[in-house]
């Protein structure tokens, strides 16, 4: 079979969209499945819609890397995204054409560093996991490349500023896509701090700051990358050889802070994308922790002791999904600042993202370092409820219960505490070792006892949650009723 190039497809008659040539506008420190099925599908859909006529050139971040494999077939490779659409499975398949190459800064660092030379490079883009934007004062000016992705991007535009620095317009707007608060923000810090402590004057400090665009962004889309056991099916199917496989959810969402001029610079709306340039990207950060990561931890610990094992299959079920939904609807977004309806249609497509046939999403994987996740992605809702409504939002209050049921463990590991769910079934808890020694120190609590010791936790929670008036009672009421009847039952009288 042929390996994935321009010149298989062409003799194969391939009539779908590619741009075979075009100037490199774009560079792009990563080359993982996720920017490849996020950034780089976006850039390719804005060729085809909105003639935004751009290749990008992929930088790889780490030694070992998939450079070769992408220069093997000419930047090309096979992205599907699937799910669950309007009330229909959906698999969508697009040829990305929009990659030109891309270059290992191991072997051959200058490579990279001449990107800067070229006139037409405007934007970067980077995903380099949530450790990339780390400060490393190891790193020098010399390195040949600097270890750290700061570093490495700090040389580059040292490299820009000298070839351009005396122009106007020149400069990068830079898209981080990395997973922390104020992705944007806390690159330039970084690259500031180099420029300083490596001396490049003050010249260049100017230049970074008057003449680039430091963009906090928030991305948002499940991407299951290489299918590996169907891959050898695909390819058959395809009619060519593809390496580069990759798998994600339909559902895309990317929220870009920057000024009004970009939708000029980069027409996303023209092309009819699911992306935002907005001067704010905080509140739509907040919907998703709060929605998406929210229902997640508030549902998936109850599901799971009631005897489910992914997320598919708990919207299947009228009880769970009930609970879920009037979690959303009822307790979380009446606490959220964003138009009601912009929240809700977000919420429909929470629960439509959940129901994807093409991804088993384990209960137990969710579960990992529940107490960090419920703090930061429930108790916000949690409170606001509260403080709106002067009583406990029932579901939340339940899911405090949940949570605080799931990690009664009966023995503890080198690395984790094994509880028991119903019919003897023993499962792993995993979260931070105090936290474990903490539950197992409580293990043989009464209901009261034990609600009284989680909800006082000040270490877990920042404060005492008996001082909210009622919540301790209503939790160890609901622990009694789970240890009498069970989580379903209590899930049931949420609903009632």
């Amino acid at each position: 079979m042929k390996k994935l190039c321009y010149q298989t497809l062409d003799e194969m008659n391939f009539d779908g969209y590619l741009l075979k040539d075009a100037p490199e506008r774009v560079l792009q420190f990563g080359e993982g499945n996720f920017l490849r099925a996020f950034v780089d599908y976006f850039i390719d859909m804005m060729n085809e819609k909105a003639g935004f006529n751009s290749k990008v050139v992929l930088c790889q971040p780490i030694a070992p890397g998939l450079a070769d494999m992408i220069n093997e077939q000419e930047g090309l490779y096979t992205l599907f995204l699937r799910g669950f659409e309007n009330g229909q499975k959906v698999n969508k398949k697009r040829v990305i054409s929009c990659v030109s190459r891309c270059l290992n800064p191991y072997q051959d660092y200058e490579s990279v560093l001449a990107c800067a030379d070229n006139p037409e490079l405007r934007f970067i883009a980077c995903n380099t996991t949530e450790a990339g934007i780390a400060y490393d004062p190891a790193c020098q000016f010399t390195d040949i490349p600097a270890n750290s992705y700061p570093g490495k991007l700090t040389q580059f535009m040292y490299r820009r500023f000298q070839k351009f620095g005396n122009e106007e317009g020149k400069g990068f707007v830079i898209l981080s896509c990395e997973l922390i608060d104020n992705n944007g923000k806390e690159l330039e810090k970084c690259v500031l701090t180099y420029a300083k402590q490596w001396n490049l004057g003050d010249a260049f400090i100017r230049w970074i700051q008057n003449e680039n665009i430091f963009c906090s962004t928030l991305v948002d889309r499940i991407v299951t990358g290489y299918p590996r056991t169907e891959a050898e099916d695909i390819c058959s199917e395809l009619g060519y050889q593809d390496n580069l496989l990759n798998t994600g959810e339909v559902f895309g969402f990317w929220v870009i802070e920057g000024p009004d001029s970009l939708n000029e610079e980069l027409p996303f709306a023209k092309a009819g994308l699911p992306v935002l340039i907005t001067g704010d990207h905080k509140p739509y950060k907040q919907r998703k922790v709060r929605i998406l990561n929210g229902a997640h931890t508030s549902m998936v610990l109850g599901a799971y002791l009631a005897g489910q094992n992914i997320v598919r299959n708990c919207m299947n079920d009228e009880v769970i999904q009930g609970f879920m939904n009037k979690t959303i609807y009822d307790e979380i977004i009446p606490t959220l600042t964003l138009p009601k309806e912009e929240l809700e249609d977000f919420a429909a497509s929470v629960t439509e993202r959940f129901k994807n046939p093409f991804i088993d999403h384990a209960l137990l994987a969710i579960s990992l370092n529940s107490t960090s996740k419920w703090k930061a992605r429930v108790m916000p809702s949690f409170k606001g409820y509260v403080e709106k409504y002067g009583e406990l939002p029932k579901c939340i209050t339940a899911s405090f219960a949940f949570y605080a049921a799931f990690y009664r463990g009966v023995r503890m590991n080198e690395d984790s505490m094994t509880g028991v769910r119903i019919g003897a079934e023993e499962y792993e808890i995993k979260d931070d070792k105090a936290v474990l020694d903490f539950f197992f120190a409580h293990r043989d609590d009464d209901a009261k006892t034990y609600a009284r010791a989680v909800c006082s936790n000040t270490d877990f929670w920042g404060e005492d949650l008996t001082q909210i008036e009622g919540f301790e009672s209503a939790v160890a009421d609901c622990l009694e009723k789970i240890e009498s009847e069970g989580v379903y039952a209590v899930m049931k009288d949420c609903l009632a």
